[in-house]
């Protein structure tokens, strides 16, 4: 499985034909298939290319529903 930093997750943002990658407590899923990340945006709150760990508290839903996409890497912070 591949690692990232935080630069090499920024390259992954959606936008541009760039698949969506987000991280979460250390491990970075795409999110590329959801019509909720359309072009690296969801719902104006977030981006993808980014580590939503601290931001996620905030979301309506749990982290469990991350679940649902593939993990694709692991992030390391710098």
């Amino acid at each position: 499985m591949r690692t990232f930093n935080g630069k090499e997750l920024a390259q992954y943002n959606g936008k541009n034909g760039a698949p969506a990658y987000i991280a979460y407590n250390g491990k970075v899923y795409d999110v590329s298939r959801s019509f909720l990340w359309r072009d690296g945006n969801h719902q104006v709150l977030h981006n993808a290319g980014v580590d939503l760990t601290d931001s996620h508290e905030q979301a309506p839903h749990g982290a469990d529903l991350l679940e649902r996409f593939p993990v694709v890497g692991t992030l390391h912070v710098d």
